[in-house]
C-alpha cells in the first residue's frame, strides 16, 4: 500500500506546499508520513463528523481543503470542535492533510479552474499571476461561448454552482461574455476583475460596504464560501484516483457548510 508520503508528494507535484498564503497552514496536520494508506475521504472541511464518516467507510487519511487548525494549539482537552476534531482523529488513527491556499494558486487542476469549469468558461487565464508563465497567482478569468444577459447568466450561476441564493451588486444592463471567479472570499481581486474587462466577478465573503466597490463597472456575485469551493471535494478524489489504484478514494456524503439559508419569497 502507498504510504501517507506517497500521497502528500503527489498532491504538492500539483499544487506545492510553498505557494500557501503566509496565514495558511496546509500540509499534514495529524498523521505519520510512513503511515500506510487503505482508504481516503476527501472533504472541503475537516470536523468530527468527517473523521468519523471516515472511520465508517474505511478511510484512514482525511484530505480536506480547508485545514481544521489554523492557529497553534495549547491544549488539547476537548473544549472547541478543531480540539475534538483532532483529538478524535488521533484516537481513531486517521490523518488528516489540508491543501488550501497552495491548491488555490495553481493555474492547472485547481479550484478556480474548477469554478470556470462548471460555468463553461474558455480561453482561461489567472486573474493575478505571479509568474511569468502565468502558472502560479490568484483567481481566473475566461470566457462564454456567447454573450449572455444579465438575469440569464445568474440563473446559470445558480444551477451550475448549485446555490440557494446570490447576493450581487446593481446589474447594469450590459451582455455578459467575460468572467472573473476567484473561490472562497476573493474580494481582493476585484481590481484585478475590472482590469480584465470582466462583467461579472463570482467570489464569496463580501461585506457590506464592499459591494459599493464595484462603482458600476461590474457585477459582483457573492455565492457564498462553501458554494463557491464545494466542487473541490469532487476534484480532490478525482486526482487521487487517476494516481493510486490500491485502495478507495471517496468524496465525503456530508454537507459541513455551517451556513443555513431562510427564505420568506413575500418580501
Amino acid at each position: 500500500m502507498p504510504s501517507i508520503q506517497a500521497v502528500t508528494d503527489y498532491l504538492e507535484s500539483i499544487a506545492p506546499a510553498h505557494l500557501q498564503e503566509s496565514y495558511d497552514n496546509a500540509g499534514l496536520i495529524v498523521g505519520e508520513p510512513q503511515t500506510e494508506v487503505t482508504g481516503i475521504l476527501t472533504s472541503l472541511d475537516c470536523t468530527e463528523e468527517i473523521i468519523q464518516e471516515a472511520a465508517e467507510r474505511g478511510c484512514n487519511m482525511v484530505v480536506a481543503h480547508h485545514p481544521i487548525v489554523f492557529r497553534g494549539l495549547k491544549r488539547l482537552n476537548g473544549a472547541n470542535y478543531v480540539e475534538r476534531t483532532v483529538i478524535k482523529a488521533i484516537r481513531s488513527g486517521i490523518a488528516i492533510y489540508a491543501i488550501h491556499t497552495n491548491l488555490d494558486n495553481v493555474r492547472y487542476r485547481g479550484v478556480n479552474e474548477r469554478i470556470a469549469e462548471r460555468l463553461g468558461l474558455t480561453d482561461l487565464r489567472l486573474l493575478r499571476a505571479k509568474n511569468e508563465e502565468g502558472t502560479v497567482g490568484s483567481g481566473m478569468v475566461g470566457m462564454l461561448a456567447d454573450p449572455v444577459e444579465e438575469k440569464t447568466f445568474l440563473a446559470t450561476l445558480r444551477e451550475k454552482m448549485r446555490v440557494p441564493v446570490v447576493r450581487h451588486t446593481a446589474l447594469l444592463g450590459q451582455s455578459v461574455r467575460t468572467v472573473a471567479v476567484a473561490g472562497g472570499a476573493g474580494g481582493f481581486l476585484l481590481e484585478d476583475a475590472k482590469r480584465a474587462g470582466a462583467q461579472v466577478f463570482v467570489t464569496a465573503d463580501y461585506k457590506y460596504h464592499e459591494f459599493f466597490d464595484a462603482d458600476g463597472q461590474i457585477v459582483i456575485c457573492d455565492i457564498g464560501h462553501y458554494e463557491s469551493e464545494q466542487f473541490t471535494t469532487q476534484l480532490l478524489a478525482e486526482l487521487l484516483t487517476k494516481e493510486f489504484t490500491t485502495f478507495a478514494v471517496l468524496s465525503t456524503e456530508r454537507n459541513t457548510n455551517p451556513v443555513r439559508y431562510a427564505f420568506d419569497r413575500t418580501l
